[in-house]
């Protein structure tokens, strides 16, 4: 999930919506961590398509844990341009043949090619301790052997003439780039258990030691400036630390960019290297890093779908990108997503093998480089665009779905709780309507569809800490995911595609109004995919 956020207004809510006919339930009350209090799932009536579907994604037929396992721990990570994504579109593809279901990759660009070894990385002097960290995304590595070499400060230079006049030092040493923290505890242990005025004392003087370090960082020119200038200067490697405000988590990014191995340390890790360096207690470490720059590859979107059998031109799309991060396995972000859309069409596969309108499932590619692959979607399939009844978007964690909008689609909205008054309690009984507010600039994949005006949703899932814990973080593992709320989520989503498809109305398409002026709301304007690594600004 990329960093835009998406602001909806919260106009009514669904409650207590009654399961279909032959079928027993117990709704709930949305909002909060706890959601709707879902009673165990049972097996419902075969006689009507909801039960049917219920049946194939709630009980003991469901394949989402499996898939997500084997996505997740045996596939790994999905690095644009990575082999790991190759691969991970390769067993993609090959599970939706299984199942019958046409599938392919469908290439829109290239971008940089990279792939991860080993990371050693050992502290060695003035004592001996093994540092967790790892390299970020499409750092080089140290060439197959182990480098060992002191660890300095980025230098306190009064400007970038001062700081060309330091970078001779640098030779054959490692250089710390980030600002310390002073405490790797939560803020809230300081608020629980902290006196008011070392909690205060604290606050303040780590705002003024990351305000000082920022001049540092400005001095040296900025992160692609300095690692270049580094590199000409003969440095050994940068350490940084990216903490995610929760002990042992730490955010994990890169560029192509880098031109010196470039390594991510633990809070607690660099804080010690840092004090040591500070302090001038002799800091030196040993790294032995593997990574291959592969140059310039294909990169691809993988597409499956379901042709439609009345109204073959018209589209229900399920949307999720596909890639992640590489500082672990991907799972929440978008691995849960992936799987969501993988078991939906499954599902509809299964009980609904002839829909009305084609039914298309996009596994983007380069969601984490700006929407590259969702917006390259749009941009080349125009048919698609003018012919989607609905999009699906899911891409927020591993909660199950609590919230839905219709973006800016003022017409759309009541179409939207019509489905919804259609899902089984147990799902639905759960889910707040949002909306129609301003439709998304960015945040995830149909922000690139809603742009064109195209009707495009989000399933908004429970958060589960995921901001701190999981989203781009060394900690986002298959064991983040909640197993019941996946199956929750893919069977929703099958319900919901399966209602769209059967609509006899075309989702309507007028813009909300603003409330406060009686005029069309403002529309976001598309932005161009981005289709080769160089020509990122990113």
């Amino acid at each position: 999930m990329t960093r835009r956020l998406t602001a909806m207004f919260i106009v009514a809510a669904l409650c207590c919506i009654a399961y279909p006919a032959g079928a027993q339930g117990r709704g709930g009350r949305g909002g909060g961590r706890g959601g709707a209090e879902a009673a165990q799932p049972v097996q419902m009536s075969d006689q009507t398509m909801m039960g049917r579907i219920w049946n194939e994604g709630m009980m003991e037929k469901s394949q989402a844990a499996a898939l997500a396992q084997v996505l997740l721990d045996s596939i790994g990570p999905r690095l644009t341009g990575s082999p790991g994504m190759e691969a991970a579109s390769r067993w993609v593809i090959s599970k939706y043949q299984s199942w019958g279901i046409p599938a392919r990759a469908e290439q829109y660009g290239t971008w940089a090619a990279w792939r991860r070894g080993p990371t050693h990385i050992d502290l060695i002097a003035p004592r001996v301790r093994s540092l967790e960290g790892m390299m970020l995304a499409w750092s080089p590595g140290t060439n197959g052997r182990a480098v060992e070499g002191e660890v300095v400060l980025l230098p306190e230079a009064a400007d970038s003439t001062a700081f060309k006049a330091w970078l001779p030092n640098v030779k054959g040493k490692f250089v710390l780039t980030s600002a310390p923290r002073l405490s790797c505890r939560m803020a809230s242990q300081w608020e629980e258990f902290g006196t008011p005025a070392s909690a205060e004392k604290i606050q303040a003087d780590q705002t003024a030691l990351t305000t000082a370090w920022a001049a540092r960082s400005r001095a040296a020119g900025g992160a692609a400036t300095m690692h270049a200038r580094l590199q000409a200067a003969g440095a050994a490697g940068v350490l940084g630390m990216n903490w995610s405000n929760y002990p042992g988590i730490n955010k994990i990014f890169g560029s192509p960019s880098q031109r010196v191995p470039t390594l991510d340390l633990s809070c607690e890790d660099y804080g010690l290297v840092f004090r040591l360096a500070q302090n001038n207690q002799g800091p030196r470490i040993r790294l032995n890093a593997e990574s291959q720059s592969l140059g310039e590859k294909p990169v691809f979107n993988t597409i499956a779908e379901i042709k439609g059998s009345e109204k073959p031109n018209e589209f229900v799309l399920l949307s999720a990108h596909f890639d992640s991060w590489d500082g672990s396995s991907g799972a929440t972000d978008n691995g849960t997503g992936t799987i969501t859309m993988m078991e939906a069409l499954r599902i509809l596969k299964t009980v609904y093998p002839n829909p009305k309108r084609t039914i298309v499932v996009g596994h983007w590619s380069g969601e984490e480089q700006g929407l590259n692959g969702s917006r390259a979607f749009s941009e080349d399939h125009p048919e698609i665009v003018s012919g989607l009844q609905a999009l699906f978007n899911q891409d927020n964690g591993t909660g199950r779905v609590v919230n839905m909008s219709p973006a800016g689609l003022a017409g759309a909205g009541p179409v939207l709780m019509g489905y919804l008054q259609q899902v089984p309690s147990q799902i639905s009984g759960g889910i707040t309507y949002r909306g129609p507010g301003a439709p998304s600039g960015g945040g995830s994949d149909n922000a690139s569809f809603i742009c064109y005006g195209a009707p495009s949703f989000s399933l908004g899932a429970l958060g589960w800490d995921y901001s701190s814990t999981t989203w781009h973080t060394n900690r986002d593992t298959y064991d983040k995911v909640v197993v019941d709320d996946l199956k929750n989520n893919a069977t929703l989503t099958a319900m919901l595609a399966y209602l769209a498809s059967e609509d006899p109305r075309s989702m309507p398409r007028d813009k909300a109004s603003d409330p406060a002026t009686g005029q069309p709301i403002t529309w976001t304007t598309c932005t161009k995919a981005v289709r080769k690594s160089s020509d990122s600004t990113r």
